[in-house]
């Protein structure tokens, strides 16, 4: 499976961002999938996960109420919709993919793609 990111950019802080993340291959609905960001200088963290058939959803404290995982199997698609965005939520956002539903185990996931960087400004 080979992942794309996408969406980001610079916005101000209580604006909107829509992240999306392509999927390369046709068993892509069989793969559970996950955000993470990375902060200049600090460690890479678990955003959101969502299960393959989108029934089973986890975010990390951080987002949970602000940003919405979700996915369309049938273009091989990952979202993470980013309201109410704040300064701290500046990074670079990748998707993850594994068979497990692995949710904040970034260790466990099998493949990742390249990143794209999200700038909130107060």
């Amino acid at each position: 499976v080979q992942l794309q990111a996408s969406g980001g950019g610079l916005v101000q802080a209580g604006d909107s961002l829509r992240l999306s993340c392509a999927a390369s291959g046709r068993t892509f609905s069989s793969y559970a999938m996950g955000w993470f960001r990375q902060a200049p200088g600090k460690e890479r963290e678990f955003v959101a996960a969502i299960s393959w058939s989108s029934i089973m959803t986890y975010y990390a404290d951080s987002v949970k109420g602000r940003f919405t995982i979700s996915r369309d199997n049938a273009k091989n698609t990952v979202y993470l919709q980013m309201n109410s965005l704040k300064p701290e939520d500046t990074a670079v956002y990748y998707c993850a993919a594994d068979r497990a539903y692995v949710r904040e185990y970034a260790s466990k996931y099998s493949y990742w793609g390249q990143g794209t960087l999200v700038t909130v400004s107060s």
